[in-house]
């Protein structure tokens, strides 16, 4: 094939995306352009719900913005966030003539000799590529994880789309600027596309959790492994969920190896995992106990700079000490710009919530007696709320993975209904902290994983 059909084939598949994703969320935006214009109330609810239906049948990149933004206050209405949520990551998986191609694209037609097995049924499907089971020549255990084909013209379609969803909110209650959380979510998703990357992460994250005993890290397996296919090592385990009725000492003991696995790369070395869902972690056994948690997927990898992170702990010190400056200097170190008293007491609802298990000095479970379902929905209307007489306001790039992470990972420690002193398990994460031990850490770690 010429380079010239390779284009064009990917031209085309471009453009039967963006005429799939733009029928399904341009009919909805259409039906809510022309409710506004002609002065008729239209029902979200309904329109939320058919909207997620249409994302969830196209699968794919499109689904994960979908799911990101149902974790970001107020981008989206809160009937469109309740639907959103909904949204699985799961996508029909690729046929094994289908796979036997791909492969071939990858690692050429003697591609199976270099595998003593391969399992021709994914062992998981989602958004962007499937897993599948394998075994190296030397009989190790081997977690291939192979990339859908056509995934980079279906992600700049659906990017491209993309801003008609913020464009639905944009008109309708401008409580937030989209522009950055746009640029962010497009820089993000189109690094999952690079398995290079992903392999580089890999590295940063058995560097940084070297010797943390409650979290396993696979090894890379790079003669196996190209821009579109990563190979790791297999790490045996359980669903998380399995242990979801277990006693209440090894839920604890997960939701403790979990914390560690976000806090600490993050409060060291200011890295963080920006996509802690229950599939993305297994729990591993020693003497059939539960024992920790294998971390899988590191394609959502932010990296801060070392002065964000210092905000991070700004704010959670201003919080707690009642310190206002150190809060808008926090505030201020993140991005916002041209914010006024009421914007910024506006800010801190939603700090305070995520923040509130870190500032409270007691075991206590995360939700500490709300209703999992309306863990969070008091602080985001009132937030929605606020904002409308006294916003817009822009969130900056860097917060928009961190908040979906701090309530990705929430939403775990609800499931697991852990019982912890949040307070200590933070405070000892931020001890000592300097922004210049953080950026210096970071520089080692970066340079040895092939990040800089």
């Amino acid at each position: 094939m010429t380079s010239y059909d390779r284009e064009a084939n990917r031209f085309s598949a471009r453009a039967v995306r963006y005429a799939r994703v733009g029928a399904n969320v341009g009919g909805v935006a259409a039906r809510m352009a022309g409710a506004r214009f002609f002065g008729i109330d239209l029902d979200r609810v309904k329109n939320a719900a058919e909207l997620a239906a249409a994302l969830g049948g196209l699968k794919g990149p499109i689904m994960k913005v979908a799911q990101l933004m149902a974790t970001i206050p107020e981008v989206l209405p809160t009937e469109y966030t309740i639907e959103f949520a909904k949204l699985q990551s799961e996508a029909p998986p690729m046929g094994w003539p289908f796979v036997k191609r791909r492969m071939t694209a990858e690692l050429g037609a003697d591609w199976q000799k270099k595998f003593a097995e391969f399992e021709h049924h994914p062992a998981a499907a989602a958004s962007l590529g499937q897993v599948h089971r394998a075994r190296a020549l030397d009989g190790a255990p081997l977690a291939c994880k192979l990339q859908y084909a056509d995934m980079q013209s279906a992600v700049e379609a659906d990017l491209r789309q993309l801003e008609i969803l913020f464009a639905i909110h944009r008109r309708m209650e401008p409580a937030i600027g989209t522009t950055e959380i746009a640029k962010e979510i497009g820089a993000r998703i189109r690094e999952e596309l690079d398995y290079r990357r992903e392999a580089k992460h890999v590295s940063l994250y058995r560097a940084m959790l070297a010797g943390v005993a409650i979290i396993r890290v696979p090894k890379v397996w790079p003669e196996l492994s190209t821009g579109r296919l990563l190979t790791l090592d297999w790490l045996d385990g359980k669903k998380l969920l399995v242990h979801k009725e277990a006693a209440l000492d090894i839920r604890n003991l997960l939701a403790t190896a979990l914390f560690t696995a976000w806090w600490f790369p993050f409060s060291r070395f200011g890295v963080i995992h920006g996509d802690p869902h229950l599939g993305n972690y297994t729990v591993f056994e020693t003497n059939n106990a539960p024992a920790g948690i294998n971390l899988l997927d590191y394609g959502c990898i932010r990296i801060f700079p070392p002065s964000f992170v210092g905000g991070v702990v700004d704010l959670y010190h201003g919080l707690r000490t009642g310190d206002d400056e150190r809060v808008v200097h926090a505030y201020e170190i993140w991005g916002f710009k041209t914010l006024t008293r009421e914007l910024i007491e506006v800010l801190n609802i939603w700090a305070r919530f995520i923040y509130g298990p870190l500032l409270d000095d007691r075991v206590r479970t995360i939700a500490d007696g709300v209703k999992p379902s309306e863990y969070g929905r008091r602080e985001a209307f009132r937030v929605h709320k606020a904002l409308k007489e006294k916003g817009p306001v822009t969130v900056p790039r860097e917060f928009v993975f961190m908040d979906r992470a701090a309530i990705g990972l929430g939403g775990v420690f609800l499931h697991l209904r852990a019982e912890l002193n949040f307070y200590r398990l933070f405070n000892e994460a931020i001890e000592n902290f300097a922004v210049a031990e953080v950026a210096a850490r970071q520089g080692r770690v970066l340079a040895g994983a092939g990040l800089v």
